[in-house]
């Protein structure tokens, strides 16, 4: 009968390694010939105590044990654990006695493959009980794969929710935009993280940050930081203050000294006129509005958090046009290409530039969300594709109010 599934076909296309566990050498024999008969591709290496497959296995990865459960150095399924340990992924059958059927019950039930009992089996029936114990431990691993597939996935989503909440916004003149992509490095995303509150007063606080590396220990410090940036916001922290705090936590949160964070914070006066922004090392923030072009709001930018203990930022406050927008970004917006067939980083000149266009002029104000994704998509087109960091943006629109 033609083979009918891949671990069948495998003898055929490369040899198959099987270790035999068994100290009878007639046994052994007998199933070594067997199977030589049936297949000479699967290649047989006979050891007689659980001492020497384990000194096996520290060298050697088989594709297959075939495994005696009544060794002389091994009682009950010690022999299949010590086996599982030495090398895990590697298929296992057991060999039991007709009048020790439940035994191998056991050693399914203990994660072996299958069992065979001795002298039950012809060598086609003992080849395919050895190809399917291959295939089943493959379709293990794949199963495994996508379960730990799926729980990553899920992390990702808890992650993303910590890092880029809904903002809290109650005035309807008040227009945002937000923006993530995942940079081409990993699966989950990183540490960038913002976040926007209106307070009762009208104020509205801004921030937005970038936690040195990639992973999920990055990520799950941008989440503390954004988290206590929020707390203080809305427990009316001064603002001087809240760059401290967040030095604190990070000193207090992160897993290695050399971890360290950016952070901007943009503090929008209740009348809609100034802004006071804060930068711990973090790329300026754009103002776009008035009759003037778009403009990077340069200012003195503290060193990034957890640099030095004494470190400060200074503030700096700006007059807002009748109409605006703020947009925040971390620096994988401005660290790609410039363009195809342009030299050099995109950096904040180029990111001017693309506001400054036509097809950019007053779209930010009507549509600040669809502006924000146009805009990462252009960046992306110009750097080739992903960028190698996180971009994350956020663009808040609004008016001045009264006279």
């Amino acid at each position: 009968m033609p083979p009918t599934s891949p671990a069948l076909q495998r003898a055929a296309d490369a040899p198959l390694r099987l270790l035999l566990v068994e100290d009878d050498e007639g046994d052994a024999f007998l199933v070594s010939e067997l199977l030589a008969e049936e297949d000479p591709s699967i290649v047989v290496r006979h050891v007689r105590s659980l001492g020497e497959a384990v000194q096996a296995l520290e060298t050697e990865s088989p594709d297959c044990v075939l495994l005696d459960l009544g060794l002389p150095d091994a009682t009950g399924l010690r022999a299949l654990e010590r086996l599982r340990a030495a090398r895990p992924g590697v298929a296992h059958l057991v060999l039991t006695g007709d009048r020790d059927v439940q035994r191998g019950v056991e050693a399914v039930a203990a994660g072996a493959q299958d069992y065979l009992i001795k002298g039950s089996v012809d060598g086609e029936g003992l080849r395919r009980a050895v190809l399917y114990a291959v295939e089943r431990r493959q379709a293990d691993d794949v199963r495994q794969q996508l379960r730990d597939a799926e729980m990553l996935a899920e992390e990702a989503t808890r992650l993303e929710r910590g890092l880029l909440p809904v903002p809290i916004l109650n005035d309807a003149a008040l227009g945002v935009g937000t923006g993530y992509r995942p940079g081409r490095e990993r699966t989950l995303l990183g540490g960038d993280f913002y976040d926007a509150v209106e307070m009762p007063g009208g104020g509205v606080h801004l921030v937005i940050g970038d936690v040195a590396g990639h992973g999920p220990d990055e990520a799950a410090l941008g989440v503390c930081l954004r988290v206590a940036w929020r707390t203080q916001v809305l427990g009316a922290t001064a603002p001087e203050a809240v760059l401290p705090t967040l030095q604190r936590v990070l000193v207090h949160e992160r897993y290695a000294e050399e971890i360290f964070a950016t952070v901007l914070t943009v503090i929008v006066a209740p009348d809609r006129r100034t802004a006071t922004l804060r930068s711990a090392g973090h790329p300026p923030p754009v103002l776009l509005g008035g009759d003037a072009p778009p403009v990077a709001l340069e200012l003195s930018p503290g060193l990034p958090l957890g640099i030095f203990d004494d470190a400060s930022w200074p503030a700096r406050e700006v007059a807002l046009p009748a109409d605006w927008g703020l947009l925040l970004s971390t620096d994988g917006l401005i660290e790609g290409r410039a363009g195809p067939d342009q030299p050099g980083r995109l950096a904040i000149e180029g990111l001017i530039r693309l506001l400054g266009a036509p097809r950019a002029d007053s779209r930010w104000a009507r549509d600040p969300g669809g502006f924000v994704a146009g805009l990462i998509d252009e960046v992306m087109r110009r750097n080739g594709g992903v960028p190698l960091d996180d971009v994350a943006a956020l663009l808040l629109t609004g008016r001045r109010t009264g006279g």
